[in-house]
């Protein structure tokens, strides 16, 4: 099929990594810039962590296929975040000799145990793994309990604590650890979910390996889906010095409705057992279809960081790639803005991003390139086409006050009834004209706008190889550039 073959780009040495050298054979919808694994299925992010000069992105991986299954924690690391390193399987799933049932590695946290509170470090610090066991046979699921597994060699092996479960409430659905340190009280929290319940739940510790109840939130904003991959921080407000608040940050629903997931957040304090919002009607991290449990990474000092899942669960298992499913978006930097609304996040990618760039585009009717950056400035009614050819086409446009991005006919959308949509956001206050920073990457298009407010994350698969950039109703090329990779 036309969809599968093969073709060659300016491309990267190691798939999933930036180049060290050019010129590969890569698949056709393969990214260039966004982490993906040489093989087989991914999906959340785990374990974001920083530790001694480098970062670690574990991540949910099946070792046997492309679609979901045989959870286990693949591993990759990077230098400066754009220049990934795939290693081994850093956790695998694995089966119980006496009953037979299997345990699979679901979501969780990295985290370094920097002063050796759990006693498990051979030296003065050690990194942890802390995550969900998922108990099942048959491929039922049969329970969910908290355990722990830590390594002395920076990550590249694992040990399963002998003591395992850390925390078992006795439920079958109980998941999705995020661990991090409180200054404040010196001590460890964890914010988990009851998914079903729509309830996180935050723990306290002082070891890494007991864990107390502090307090429950929960029943607010969207519950139209189960929730997510929670996540605890503070951020800085922009403009205001020294000013900080909380937010809590979970995955379930959409904010076009529950046939797809998505992600919400919401602003508040933290005083080391409640958090308390600020507000309950629901706020939500992206507007497109494709990001999902986004998570913090660890031990990152003076900066937050977020990675997400580019997918949805609406039709991850049947996107048109081949070898792998799944890739995972540019790193974004988060902070709070003041709106005439109140606070709400802005995400804007991270500056080592620039690192990528390679020939600045000048004229885009002569671009070929399908990996590119695009600085747009986008007038009420306008628009810019990309991966447009004879029948093909995707928009990323403002009208009538929205900013949108229309993949109706945007290639091959015919592997679910759901997948051909147009996703949109308010821009408020509304404006003449907006300017989009848009990352185009083989299969992968992230937009965001104003000030990083407003982003709208969506896969693509064109069928064309050879497609072209167009500009329409006065919108116009502020900045461009190719993005081919390290040299």
């Amino acid at each position: 099929m036309k969809n599968y073959v093969p073709y060659i780009l300016m491309a990267i040495s190691m798939i999933g990594c930036a180049p060290k050298e050019k010129a590969l054979t890569i698949e056709m919808h393969r990214p260039q810039f966004h982490y993906t694994p040489k093989k087989n299925w991914i999906n959340d992010p785990n374990g974001l962590v920083f530790y001694d000069g480098e970062y670690h992105l574990f991540y949910q991986y099946n070792p046997f296929g492309t679609t979901w299954g045989h959870m286990s924690w693949g591993h990759a690391v990077s230098k400066d975040l754009v220049s990934w390193q795939e290693l081994p399987i850093a956790l695998e799933e694995y089966s119980d000799p006496i009953t037979g049932d299997s345990t699979m590695i679901f979501s969780g946290t990295a985290l370094v145990d920097k002063n050796n509170t759990s006693g498990l470090c051979a030296g003065k610090d050690c990194m942890i793994a802390i995550y969900t066991s998922n108990i099942h046979k048959d491929n039922q699921g049969l329970k969910q309990h908290q355990s722990l597994a830590y390594s002395n060699d920076k990550g590249r092996s694992w040990k399963r604590y002998d003591k395992n479960p850390i925390l078992d409430i006795d439920r079958k659905d109980f998941r999705d650890p995020k661990v991090f340190w409180y200054e404040p009280q010196q001590k460890w929290v964890m914010a988990l979910v009851v998914p079903d319940l729509f309830k996180v739940q935050l723990y306290e510790s002082k070891n890494l390996l007991s864990w107390s109840l502090l307090s429950e939130f929960g029943n607010v904003g969207d519950t139209l889906k189960i929730w997510e991959c929670p996540d605890l921080y503070q951020l800085p407000i922009e403009g205001q010095t020294n000013k900080t608040k909380w937010v809590l940050s979970l995955s379930g629903s959409h904010p076009a409705g529950s046939d797809f997931v998505g992600m919400q957040y919401f602003v508040g304090d933290f005083d080391g057992t409640h958090f308390t919002s600020e507000q309950t009607e629901p706020l939500y991290v992206e507007h497109g279809k494709d990001f999902y449990a986004g998570i913090v990474f660890n031990n990152l000092p003076n900066r937050t960081i977020m990675i997400g899942w580019v997918n949805n669960w609406t039709y991850a298992n049947q996107v048109p790639t081949s070898t792998w499913r799944g890739a995972f978006s540019i790193p974004r930097e988060l902070s709070l803005t003041e709106t005439e609304s109140g606070l709400r996040l802005a995400q804007k990618p991270i500056d080592e991003i620039r690192k990528l760039r390679g020939e600045e585009i000048k004229d885009l009717k002569s671009l070929t390139s399908q990996s590119f950056e695009l600085d747009i400035e986008i007038p009420e009614g306008g628009s810019v086409s990309v991966f447009k050819s004879e029948n093909e086409e995707t928009i990323v446009g403002y009208q009538n006050g929205k900013l949108f991005l229309d993949r109706t006919k945007s290639g091959n959308v015919s592997f679910n009834k759901d997948f051909a949509s147009i996703e949109s956001v308010d821009v408020l206050p509304k404006t003449d004209r907006i300017s989009v920073r848009i990352f185009i990457d083989q299969s992968i298009i992230e937009v965001f706008s104003t000030d990083g407010r407003y982003a709208i994350t969506d896969q693509v698969f064109p069928t064309q190889q050879k497609t072209s950039v167009e500009l329409n109703g006065n919108a116009m090329l502020i900045n461009g550039w190719l993005i081919i990779g390290l040299d």
